[in-house]
């Protein structure tokens, strides 16, 4: 059973807000006490049954690079299907912060766990990520076009 099924979208939605990542529609400036604690706030997002709240990782963890110490926790306490999304998007926020010169750089935590080897490219390391996560959630899914879209929205928030 998923622990944080208690946790609504509409209290991580506002959690990103308060934490000004600008991701999602709507969220107010309500107290949530999520953003004081990240990991059960990287594993609500990680575990969420909305597939637009577990794609909000991706630019939580290029406006909060702080919260990678939490990731291999969270990650070892996920449910498995939740854990490969989440060790995925946070590869892809690694990779995406690569790109840009002004983003605290990403430890690389799952590359050796995904089973592909990086190189000095970000672009193709998403590339290559991307095919990968296919492969191993058995999912015809663009992951490509969906880390991209991440990155796009996130540019705009901060350009915005």
């Amino acid at each position: 059973m998923n622990r944080n099924a208690a946790i609504t979208g509409d209290q991580l939605s506002n959690t990103l807000h308060i934490l000004g990542v600008n991701f999602l529609l709507g969220g107010q400036n309500e107290d949530a006490p999520l953003h004081k604690q990240p990991a059960q706030l990287l594993a609500a997002l990680a575990e969420s049954d909305e597939a637009r709240l577990r794609l909000s990782l991706i630019p939580l963890f290029l406006e909060h690079p702080e919260f990678a110490v939490h990731v291999r926790t969270v990650a070892a306490g996920v449910a498995p299907t939740a854990r490969l999304t989440f060790q995925c998007y946070y590869s892809a926020a690694l990779w995406i912060a690569q790109k840009y010169k002004r983003v605290h750089p990403l430890p690389d935590y799952f590359s050796a766990d995904l089973g592909f080897r990086p190189t000095e490219n970000p672009d193709e390391n998403l590339r290559l990520l991307a095919q990968r996560h296919a492969e191993l959630s058995g999912e015809s899914v663009n992951w490509l076009g969906t880390y991209l879209h991440a990155e796009q929205v996130w540019q705009k928030g901060i350009a915005g």
